[in-house]
């Protein structure tokens, strides 16, 4: 893509209603528009990044058994009410139609999946099965800050799970905890993962996996020794006890992210649409389900958070909206600009996602703004590196630069 000819460009300042960090940079950067507090369009750089994200998810689901669908965003009101959402939910956004019929926006899939599962499972032989999206949900937040962290509109996987029985629910939740654990690492984040209480969705536990950072809505303790984490909301200890999992490490409290969930559900929803199948024995059973949820938009922001510097963001290899960033500094010199132009067409060649910045711009300018988009790679390409038969490359993460030979310039970038 060349940064002439990209639809749009960065900004000096975020709107002054914006006081975190992920929506400032992300706005500046061109990532977002901000159409109301809560609500943001995805621009190109943005939904680049936003589909890496999604397609990360959309692998690991895959590999535990996941099937993807897409469901309804607009929801009858007679599923809502069958459970008792529909009056117990207060985020429900509500549509009343001109024939008078009433509606509700998605804020989860439980009162859709549900009956959906139920016209497909009628044996156990039919369990476990396990289903998910990737879509768009709503919610009535009466006050939605940080950014795309917590918003009125906002992308989300949820993923829906139903078992013969509480023992399998449990067996299916490990392996989904681990495939998380691989989601979030390959997003550049290190997640713990706590109990707290099941809220709304659920009267059982529900673990929470969170990314420390000041942005975050939850106050954690956590264990340096260990793996254990908790919601200060439900804990029993405070910080500076002494960890109850493994006796030596003491507890410390940070805030946090939430960056996905699981809820045990149990049969709480299959028993509102009397959903049953039959057991080994030909008798009727109810099954317990389970669900599990990764904010998308919520995750993008989170990265932005934690990966990110005084100069703009730090984009993961993984989720960045290209590999590299090519800039020329040509001066008006006609051999830098044909040789910036070689290697970018190079890197096409090869499948090297590049943004090639051929903008008309300052030295300075270019830099500033290669910072704060925060692709991993800089390319410099100029009258010195053209004079020295080489590229000048550029670590976003850590400054570091090498001048690499431009024949040796693919093989460099595939590393």
């Amino acid at each position: 893509m060349r940064q002439s000819k990209l639809f749009t460009s960065t900004r000096r300042n975020a709107p002054k209603d914006e006081v975190v960090r992920n929506a400032e940079l992300l706005i500046r950067g061109g990532f977002i528009h901000k159409e109301m507090a809560g609500v943001y369009s995805y621009l190109p750089l943005g939904l680049r990044v936003l589909h890496k994200i999604e397609q990360i998810i959309r692998e690991e689901m895959d590999a535990v058994g996941g099937q993807e669908v897409r469901m309804a965003t607009l929801h009858p009101s007679d599923n809502w009410k069958k459970t008792g959402g529909w009056s117990s939910v207060d985020v429900l956004f509500k549509i009343q139609s001109r024939t008078e019929k009433e509606y509700a926006l998605g804020s989860s899939e439980e009162e859709i999946v549900t009956p959906i599962a139920q016209e497909y499972i009628g044996s156990y032989k039919d369990l476990p099965l396990a289903v998910y999206q990737i879509e768009q949900k709503y919610r009535d937040e009466l006050r939605a800050k940080s950014g795309i962290m917590r918003g009125r509109e906002f992308g989300m996987k949820d993923m829906y799970s139903f078992h013969a029985d509480q023992k399998d629910f449990e067996r299916f939740y490990e392996t989904v905890k681990q495939a998380y654990f691989k989601v979030f690492e390959r997003c550049g984040l290190d997640a713990k993962v706590t109990e707290a209480s099941g809220g709304a969705f659920s009267n059982k536990l529900s673990y929470e996996f969170m990314v420390l950072t000041d942005a975050g809505e939850d106050d954690i303790l956590y264990c340096g020794q260990c793996t254990h984490c908790v919601n200060v909301e439900v804990a029993k200890h405070a910080a500076g006890d002494t960890c109850p999992k493994c006796g030596k490490g003491k507890l410390k409290k940070a805030r946090a992210a939430e960056v996905g969930n699981v809820f045990d559900l149990g049969q709480r929803y299959p028993k509102s649409f009397g959903f049953t199948f039959k057991d080994k024995d030909g008798k009727d059973k109810t099954p317990v389900m389970g669900c599990y949820g990764i904010g998308t938009t919520r995750l993008m922001g989170t990265i932005v958070e934690v990966l990110s510097d005084d100069k703009g963001i730090v984009w993961p290899a993984t989720v960045a909206p290209f590999s590299v960033h090519l800039v020329a500094i040509a001066g008006g010199n006609a051999d830098v600009t044909a040789e910036a132009d070689r290697v970018y067409e190079l890197l096409c060649e090869n499948g090297i996602p590049a943004l090639y910045d051929d903008r008309d711009e300052r030295a300075g300018a270019k830099f500033a703004d290669a910072d704060l988009i925060g692709i991993p790679k800089r390319l410099v390409v100029s009258e010195k590196t053209v004079s020295a038969g080489g590229i000048e490359v550029t670590d976003r993460s850590n400054g570091s630069s090498t001048l690499v030979a431009d024949s040796a310039i693919v093989e460099h970038l595939r590393m």
